[in-house]
C-alpha cells in the first residue's frame, strides 16, 4: 500500500486528520509531517521530503494544501496521488501580505490566543461558534505550537509562489475537495485547481467551512478512500 502523508494547515498539528488518520492506518501507513521549523515553503518541502518515504501519496488542508503544491513542485516524481483541501493555488494577495506584519507584531507581544480567538478561528467553521468543540481544539492547537511557529508560518504564506503550471504540469490522481461556506479559501480557487487538472475529481461540501477533516470527517474521510482506490 502506498503511504499517506498528510500535510495541516496553519497552526494546526495531527489532530487536524485525526478521523482520518483513525479509518485510514489500518490500512496503510499514515503519518503527518510537523511544518514548524522554516519560514519558506520551499525550506518546509525540503524537509518533507528529506523524512518522508520514497514514493507517497500527499494530502495537504490549507497552508498544508499550499505546502503540497511545493512538495509536488520539487519531486513530482516521487508524488503518487494529490489531494488538495481548502487551500489556494495563487501567490499571496498584496492586501493579505500587509496584514502580516501587524499579526507577527501581536503574537510576538504576547497576544496569539487572542489573535487566533478573534481575527483566525471565527473563519474556520461554515457559522462562527467560539464556544464549538472544534473552536476549541483550534486553540489548543495553535497555543500547543506557540508564537515562534506563528511567525515561520506567517512569512512562509507571505512569499510562496503562485503554483498553477505545477498543477498543470501533474497528471496523477487528485482529489480536490472543499466546503461551500469556506471564507478564506473560497470554491472558485478549488474550480481552477479542477480547471488545471483536469484528470482532478471535484468535490464541495455543503454547509461545510474551512475544515472539513473535522466538520464532516466521514464524508471527507471517504472521499480520500476513494481517491486512495484510484493510486
Amino acid at each position: 500500500m502506498t503511504p499517506l502523508l498528510f500535510l495541516p494547515g496553519m497552526m494546526c498539528d495531527a489532530r487536524l486528520f485525526a478521523p482520518q488518520i483513525a479509518a485510514l492506518s489500518a490500512q496503510r501507513m499514515v503519518s503527518c509531517a510537523a511544518l514548524t521549523t522554516h519560514d519558506t515553503m520551499e525550506a518546509l518541502a525540503a524537509e518533507v521530503l528529506a523524512l518522508a518515504p520514497a514514493r507517497f501519496a500527499l494530502a495537504g488542508l490549507s497552508m498544508g494544501g499550499i505546502l503540497a503544491m511545493e512538495v509536488l513542485r520539487q519531486a513530482p516524481e516521487r508524488v503518487a496521488g494529490l489531494a488538495l483541501l481548502d487551500t489556494n493555488p495563487l501567490a499571496e494577495r498584496e492586501e493579505v501580505q500587509a496584514a502580516r506584519g501587524p499579526q507577527i507584531d501581536a503574537v510576538k507581544a504576547g497576544h496569539l490566543g487572542d489573535l487566533m480567538q478573534e481575527l483566525m478561528i471565527p473563519n474556520y467553521l461554515a457559522t462562527p461558534d467560539p464556544t464549538h468543540p472544534i473552536s476549541a481544539l483550534c486553540l489548543e492547537m495553535a497555543l500547543a505550537l506557540g508564537p515562534e511557529v506563528f511567525v515561520r508560518q506567517s512569512r512562509a504564506l507571505r512569499d510562496r509562489r503562485d503554483q498553477c503550471e505545477t498543477l498543470k504540469s501533474y497528471d496523477g490522481p487528485t482529489l480536490i475537495l472543499c466546503g461551500d461556506k469556506d471564507r478564506l479559501c473560497p470554491v472558485s480557487r478549488h474550480e481552477l485547481m479542477h480547471d488545471l487538472m483536469p484528470q482532478s475529481r471535484l468535490m464541495i461540501l455543503r454547509d461545510c467551512g474551512h475544515l472539513p477533516t473535522l466538520e464532516f470527517p466521514e464524508e471527507t474521510t471517504a472521499a480520500l478512500s476513494r481517491w486512495l482506490e484510484d493510486l
